[in-house]
């Protein structure tokens, strides 16, 4: 597990590339690729996670479907107009990439510091997990903000019912991905992907 950093947005994951790199965006001459990365779990499922990554990090023999990597970096998000309406984007914002050479024990692992921006929602699953979604406000330099879906489970969600709007806490854990379907206003029903953290660790910050 990532343990305490002066970094308040860390983010270490490892596994296969699963889809061509494409060209997504350029900021003040710098170009920005995006693909999807497989990161297996210690069950059979395997999460396919949304990677942002510099040109100037990529290896001049390039990065192919299968290849397997390391990643460190943060985990960003951004509003994107889709269907009428913004919605949340999040990536894997990549400041590190080497190719995997021996076995890691916990591919995915992530570590927030941050602010509770919306009331906690506690709920239960069919099957009486108790579940509580937060979303979690991270600052990033030059007064910007990433928006992270926070999922906490059993007593930490017990827990997260105590919590108020503007506590910090810090949260270890997870990236992963969960398929679902949306229903359309035309009554077409399609598939859609979220991504959130899933904690497995949580605690109350000072200040």
């Amino acid at each position: 597990m990532i343990q305490y950093t002066t970094e308040n947005n860390k983010v270490m994951v490892a596994g296969k590339i699963n889809t061509p790199l494409i060209f997504g965006h350029e900021i003040y001459g710098e170009g920005f690729y995006n693909f999807m990365l497989a990161v297996p779990r210690l069950s059979e499922y395997v999460d396919i996670l949304p990677v942002t990554i510099s040109e100037r990090l990529l290896d001049t023999t390039g990065l192919s479907v299968g290849t397997e990597i390391v990643i460190n970096g943060q985990l960003r998000s951004y509003n994107k107009y889709i269907e009428g309406k913004n919605r949340l984007i999040l990536t894997i914002f990549t400041r590190d990439i080497s190719i995997k050479d021996e076995e890691i024990r916990n591919p995915n692992q992530i570590y927030l510091d941050g602010y509770i921006c919306k009331p906690p929602i506690y709920r239960t699953t069919p099957f009486q997990r108790e579940i509580a979604d937060i979303l979690l406000a991270v600052n990033r330099s030059y007064n910007k903000s990433d928006y992270v879906p926070v999922i906490t489970w059993g007593r930490n969600a017990k827990f997260s019912q105590k919590l108020s709007v503007g506590q910090r806490i810090r949260v270890w854990g997870r990236i992963q991905s969960r398929p679902y379907k949306k229903k359309m206003p035309n009554g077409e029903i399609i598939d859609r992907t979220a991504y959130e953290v899933s904690v497995s660790k949580m605690e109350v910050a000072n200040g």
